[in-house]
């Protein structure tokens, strides 16, 4: 069997939120942070062009590079890599990445319980996971401070009119939105107008409200759109429900946790959360994370925040040798709109 590159994936998913694993038949991208690495590989599009593009991938998924850590606390390492943006961090994808390192072998499991600290770009997340028989049945994500940009700011759409938005950072850039304001009740069946709807939404929030992190001022848009149900009372949790619009255009089918990081520093601003308080996140397939407030913090020059976590469950779909052969006259892969929206 001849091929120009053989790249080894294991493929998993968090929640219903595709998250592949590279840990073979690729090195590592130069420079000397881990956000720099991330940066080269983005701009370099060669692996994500071979890997995410068809044949061998699809707007639906995102891969994970493992590299080895720059920060001496880390036990490893890796890279996000989605179809539109390289994001600082992933809470779904963490939970993938985290799943695949021990049940693989590759960091030694211990029962009941294996901590270990994994390294994004956009910092060092902490990961508790629940292990029994040899699998992982639950990770917790300490997720990075995350925190409020604006609350109830006026944003004018094509098509809708004037709406109110928050925007707020959870480990990557959001824009959240009442659901129903924009006549959506977060249904499977809505699926398809939300990200037309979600598309238009987050092109408006970047040319009239930008975004810029007050630590790292190059992380400078709103990455995603969320369309949020009210919170309710299940038991002792505030229950929400809601869903992620991620670039060029396709829903989260996981509840999002850099997601649920953004939505609860807003609640909490409100006074609606507390930290120690549980909150539900519940994705437009049902699938939730069991999420709280750690603790409070501040970032930059006094920016309030709050250090969130949230936890779910991965689940491996299978193992991969990724092959070229030399003769194929798409060694990159290509796009069609019918899957993957215009100007992207």
């Amino acid at each position: 069997m001849r091929s120009r590159r053989n790249i080894q994936v294991v493929s998993a998913h968090a929640e219903g939120e595709v998250g592949d694993v590279i840990i073979g038949g690729v090195n590592p991208p130069a420079g000397d942070t881990l956000w720099l690495q991330s940066r080269a590989l983005e701009n370099d599009t060669d692996l994500r062009d071979f890997l995410l593009n068809e044949p061998r991938g699809g707007v639906f998924r995102h891969v994970n590079l493992l590299v080895p850590p720059v920060d001496s606390r880390a036990d490893a390492a890796f890279i996000i890599m989605e179809a539109a943006f390289f994001p600082p961090m992933s809470g779904s994808n963490a939970i993938c990445v985290t799943t695949v390192l021990l049940e693989t072998g590759i960091l030694p499991m211990q029962e009941p319980e294996t901590v270990i600290h994994l390294e994004a770009p956009g910092g060092l997340v902490k990961a508790t996971a629940a292990c029994c028989d040899g699998a992982v049945t639950q990770v917790r994500i300490q997720n990075v401070p995350s925190f409020v940009d604006r609350l109830e700011a006026p944003l004018e759409i094509e098509g809708v009119g004037t709406v109110t938005v928050d925007t707020a950072y959870g480990g990557d850039s959001f824009c959240l939105i009442d659901a129903a304001s924009l006549g959506f009740a977060v249904a499977p069946d809505e699926a398809y107008d939300i990200v037309q709807v979600g598309r238009r939404v987050i092109a408006a929030a970047n040319e009239q409200l930008g975004f810029s992190h007050p630590e790292n001022p190059s992380w400078s848009h709103l990455s995603f759109c969320m369309l949020t149900c009210p919170p309710v009372r299940e038991g002792d949790a505030l229950l929400g429900r809601h869903t992620v619009v991620i670039q060029p255009g396709k829903l989260d089918r996981s509840p999002c946790g850099t997601g649920c990081s953004a939505r609860m520093a807003t609640l909490h601003a409100r006074g609606l959360l507390q930290p120690g308080e549980r909150f539900i996140g519940e994705s437009i397939i049902g699938s939730r994370f069991d999420c709280r407030i750690e603790a409070l913090a501040e970032i930059g020059k006094g920016q309030p925040a709050v250090v969130p976590s949230l936890a779910g469950r991965a689940w491996l779909t299978g193992t991969h040798q990724h092959m070229l052969d030399p003769f194929d006259p798409w060694p990159a892969g290509y796009r069609l709109s019918d899957t993957w929206p215009k100007g992207n």
